[in-house]
């Protein structure tokens, strides 16, 4: 249904948490498939049902610390928003701008 809304998407991505829906997506023929929030035996049999069908990417609680635990998953992609959560806001309105030599 999501190509034919958007046939203009060049790849579709579906999140997945459980093995039931790695075989949703599997049968729906995502291009990418992200194990999101899964333990690892869980992601590595998840990969092995996917068996090169699809793309994959592993999400969730992955940091600097512990993304050594996913070598041996041989995944395609990596994400993680640990990088950010503790970052501060910066506000670089345009408003605030002036040119060099106005400060």
């Amino acid at each position: 249904m999501a190509r034919e809304y958007a046939p203009f998407v060049r790849k579709i991505e579906i999140e997945c948490e459980s093995l039931e829906q790695v075989k949703e997506a599997l049968e729906a023929k995502a291009d990418i498939i992200m194990l999101d929030n899964m333990d690892h035996e869980t992601m590595k049999k998840a990969i092995e049902w996917i068996d090169g069908r699809a793309e994959t990417e592993c999400s969730g609680n992955i940091s600097k610390e512990n993304i050594e635990r996913l070598k041996d998953l041989n995944v395609d992609y990596i994400s993680s928003g640990s990088i950010i959560y503790n970052a501060g806001i910066l506000d670089l309105s345009l408003k605030n701008l002036k040119p060099i030599g106005e400060v």
